[in-house]
C-alpha cells in the first residue's frame, strides 16, 4: 500500500472512532503518525493525540520530538506532572532544544514554580536568543515575583526583537502601571491596542490607568469598550458604577451594581459599593443591609470569634461584646447607638481603639471598655458597632441626633480653659485641613494650610490648628496674616481634643474624625467635603441629619 492510500486509511479509521485500527496502518511511517496525531490535535481530541504519540514513541523511544510533543498535549490534558517527565526526557535525549526548555518553563510558571520556570525560560533563550516568546513568559514570571524592574527589560527585549508584538506592549504597561508610571503604562496599552484592538484587558487596564490619573470620561469609555466585547466582564460593569456614583449619577450606579449582582450574587465587594450608593442616596432601608456585606470583604478587619453575632434579639440576660471598626471618625458617630443597645442587653463591653478610650468611657450603658489587641473578657454575643443601625433599623426620620453625646471631662476642660482665657479675640476657630494619609481616598479629604488663607481678611479672630500628624507640621509656617496658635503637641487623646474643641466657637474641619469629635459635643463644626462626598453626608445637602449644629 502506497503512502497516500495509508494516510486515506488512517484517517478514515480515526474518523470512524477506530483510533487503534488508525495507529496500526501506519505504525512502520513516522510521518504518517504525527500527521494523524496532529489532525486530533487540531480537533483538540487530545485524548486520542495523546494515544497517538505514546503509541508512535513506543515504536520511536529515541525521539526527543515526540517527547517533547507528548508533553504539550499532556499541558493541555492539565496532566502537569507528566508533562514535565516528558519534556525532562526531551531534554535527556537532546538537551539543546531551546522549544522543550520554554515549553518546560511554561508547565512551571503554570504550576506556579516561578524559579524553575525563569531557569527553563533562561536556557531556552541562551541557546535561541531569537526566541521572543521566552522573553516575554520570563517577563511576566518575573513581574509574578514583584521584581518589576528586571521585568521590563524582558518585555523591552521581546518588543526589540517583534516591534508588532502586542502582548509584550501590553504587559509591559501592566507593569509599568505596577510601578505608578501611569503615562508610561498608558502609552504602552494604546500601542498594544493599535496592534490588536481585541485585546480586552488592554482597554480594562488602561481604563484602570485613566481613572487612577482620574480621567473618568476616558476611563468609562474604555470599560465600555471591554463591555462591547464582553458583555458579562463584571470588573468593568462595577468599574462603570464606581465612575457612576463618582460623578453623581448615583441611581444609574445604583442599576449597575443591579446588574452585576445578577451575574455574580454573592460578590461581596459590589454589595458593599452598591450600599455606599443607596446610603448616600437616602436609602437607609436597603442601604444598612447591603452595607453589612462589607464583613466579608477583605479590606476589612475580620473578627474571629466563636460566640454568636448578636442579631437585635433578646440580650436581657446577656453580655454583648461591641467593638468599634474602620476609622476613628467612624467610631465617634456611631456609638451613640450604644444607648439603645444598653436598653436591651444586661451588660455592654466596648473594645475601642486607644485614641477614644478617654472620650469613651464616661458614655452611659457601658460597663467596660477595652482596647483593641487586649484579652476579651468573657460575653454571650458580639456585634460589629457599624452594625447597629441595621439592627436597629434606622431610617433617615429615625437618625438618633440628639446632642451631646459625648462629654468633656471637666478637669482635662479648665487645664485648657486656662489657655484659651489669655486670648481676646471675639471669635476662636479651630482648623483641620488633613485626613489619616493611610485613606485610599486621601487626596478626596485633604489640601494644604495655604488654602486656608483667604481667612486673613477676617478681624479678631484667632485661629488653632486642630491639625495632627504629617501635615500638622503645616502649622508651623501658616499664611501670612493667619493668627494660627498650635497646641498639637500638648495633645495626647481625644480627651485633650475634646477640650479644645469646647473652648472653641467653632471648628472648619475636612471629612476627618475631628469634625465628627465637634458634631458629637454639640459644637458648631462646618465640614468641607468633596463632590462627592462620603454616604454619609448625601447629597446637596448643607445640613447634617447626624449632627445638628453641623453645616456642609
Amino acid at each position: 500500500m502506497n503512502i497516500e492510500n495509508k494516510i486515506q486509511l488512517a484517517k478514515k479509521y480515526y474518523e470512524s472512532n477506530q483510533l487503534q485500527k488508525a495507529i496500526e496502518t501506519c505504525k512502520d511511517n513516522l510521518e504518517i503518525l504525527l500527521l494523524l496525531g496532529e489532525i486530533a490535535y487540531r480537533k483538540e481530541d487530545y485524548q486520542s493525540a495523546e494515544e497517538i504519540l505514546r503509541q508512535t514513541i513506543s515504536y520511536n523511544p529515541d525521539s526527543a520530538e515526540l517527547y517533547n510533543n507528548l508533553g504539550l498535549i499532556l499541558d493541555r490534558r492539565g496532566k502537569f506532572e507528566e508533562a514535565i517527565q516528558s519534556f525532562k526526557k526531551a531534554i535527556e535525549i537532546d538537551p539543546e532544544i531551546a522549544d522543550v526548555h520554554y515549553n518546560l518553563g511554561n508547565v512551571f510558571k503554570v504550576k506556579g514554580e516561578l524559579d524553575d520556570a525563569i531557569t527553563q525560560y533562561q536556557i531556552a533563550i541562551q541557546q535561541k536568543p531569537d526566541l521572543v516568546d521566552a522573553y516575554n513568559n520570563l517577563g511576566i514570571v518575573l513581574q509574578e515575583k514583584k521584581n518589576y524592574d528586571e521585568s521590563i527589560i524582558y518585555y523591552q527585549k521581546a518588543i526589540q526583537l517583534d516591534q508588532h508584538f502586542a502582548m509584550a506592549y501590553f504587559n509591559l504597561g501592566t507593569v509599568l502601571q505596577l510601578q505608578q508610571k501611569i503615562d508610561e503604562s498608558i502609552l504602552n496599552y494604546k500601542k498594544a491596542l493599535e496592534l490588536n484592538p481585541e485585546i480586552v484587558n488592554a482597554y480594562f487596564n488602561l481604563g484602570n490607568a485613566y481613572y487612577e490619573k482620574g480621567l473618568l470620561d476616558e476611563a468609562f469609555s474604555n470599560y465600555q469598550e471591554v463591555l462591547r466585547r464582553d458583555p458579562n466582564f463584571t470588573d468593568a460593569l462595577v468599574n462603570c458604577g464606581i465612575i457612576l456614583h463618582e460623578k453623581q449619577s448615583i441611581q444609574e450606579a445604583i442599576s449597575v451594581y443591579k446588574k452585576v449582582l445578577k451575574l455574580k450574587p454573592d460578590d461581596p465587594e459590589t454589595h458593599w459599593n452598591l450600599s455606599n450608593s443607596l446610603l448616600l442616596s437616602g436609602d437607609y432601608e436597603n442601604g444598612w443591609r447591603e452595607y453589612e456585606w462589607r464583613l466579608k470583604i477583605k479590606e476589612f478587619e475580620q473578627r474571629k470569634i466563636l460566640k454568636p453575632l448578636w442579631d437585635g434579639s433578646d440580650v436581657s440576660q446577656k453580655t454583648v461584646l461591641i467593638y468599634t471598626e474602620q476609622g476613628l471618625g467612624d467610631a465617634i458617630q456611631f456609638v451613640r447607638y450604644i444607648k439603645f443597645v444598653a436598653q436591651k442587653a444586661a451588660k455592654i463591653i466596648l473594645e475601642c481603639q486607644k485614641e477614644l478610650k478617654s472620650i469613651f468611657k464616661n458614655i452611659k450603658g457601658i460597663q467596660q471598655i477595652i482596647l483593641r489587641g487586649e484579652h476579651l473578657p468573657e460575653f454571650d454575643v458580639h456585634c460589629p458597632l457599624m452594625s447597629l443601625p441595621f439592627i436597629f433599623r434606622t431610617t433617615l426620620k429615625t437618625i438618633p441626633s440628639e446632642i451631646p453625646y459625648l462629654f468633656v471631662d471637666p478637669l482635662i476642660f479648665q487645664k485648657w480653659h486656662k489657655k484659651f482665657k489669655i486670648d481676646g479675640s471675639k471669635l476662636k476657630v479651630g482648623l483641620v485641613w488633613s485626613g489619616n494619609p493611610k485613606y485610599k481616598k486621601h487626596y478626596c479629604r485633604s489640601f494644604p494650610l495655604i488654602t486656608y488663607a483667604p481667612l486673613t481678611a477676617l478681624e479678631d479672630v484667632t485661629f488653632y490648628s486642630l491639625q495632627k500628624g504629617e501635615a500638622g507640621k503645616e502649622a508651623k509656617r501658616p499664611p501670612l496674616g493667619l493668627k494660627l496658635i498650635d497646641y498639637t503637641e500638648e495633645i495626647n487623646d481625644f480627651s485633650d481634643t475634646a477640650a479644645i474643641i469646647e473652648n472653641l466657637d467653632l471648628v472648619i474641619s475636612v471629612d476627618t474624625a475631628v469634625a465628627h469629635l465637634a458634631g458629637a459635643l454639640g459644637k458648631p463644626v462646618w465640614v468641607l467635603l468633596p463632590y462627592v462626598p462620603d454616604w454619609r453626608w448625601m447629597l446637596d445637602r448643607e445640613d447634617s441629619p447626624w449632627y445638628p449644629t453641623m453645616r456642609l
